[in-house]
């Protein structure tokens, strides 16, 4: 499988992120880190994430989506866009809650091309833990089914990084 890769790009305040191949925990840093710079970002507006050339996408990366999401909504008052033409990526998406946090479109992106690739951040195994802790926590609070998904994970995690 592919690996995965972050391409973004922004201008006056609207971003755009697109998620490539197999994106899972080793992304986590660098995903979280973009996500608080460019929610810092003066004049911020909207983001849309683009999951059309996404093969997988692991829990860890929906958890930080959605906190992304959940974010954008009580700070600047807008749901974020995620655009998913995968009907098995929509599904996982549409059952995890997700609609709830992101307006959900089938379509992808017209023209990516002015997307830059994002250098994966080092990261030590302390703050990789913290990072899926709190992306599983994110997602148990999206849903009571999420919520009993998780629950074991993020008991284990906990015992684990605390």
């Amino acid at each position: 499988m592919q690996p995965g890769r972050i391409l973004v790009a922004g201008q006056d305040g609207a971003f755009v992120i697109k998620l490539v191949g197999d994106v899972r925990l080793t992304l986590c840093t660098t995903l979280d880190e973009f996500f608080d710079e460019m929610l810092s970002v003066e004049g911020f507006a909207s983001v849309v994430v683009d999951l059309s050339d996404a093969l997988n996408v692991d829990s860890t990366t929906l958890g930080l989506l959605a906190k992304l999401a959940i974010k954008a909504k009580e700070r600047f008052k807008f749901v974020p866009v995620i655009l998913s033409t995968n009907r098995d990526i929509t599904r996982v998406l549409e059952s995890m809650g997700f609609d709830r946090v992101f307006s959900i479109r089938e379509e992808p992106l017209l023209d990516d091309e002015d997307l830059g690739e994002l250098p994966v951040l080092p990261c030590s195994e302390d703050s990789v833990k913290k990072r899926v802790l709190e992306a599983h926590r994110t997602l148990m609070g999206l849903s009571d089914s999420n919520h009993a998904k998780f629950r074991e994970l993020v008991s284990l995690l906990e015992g684990q990084c605390f």
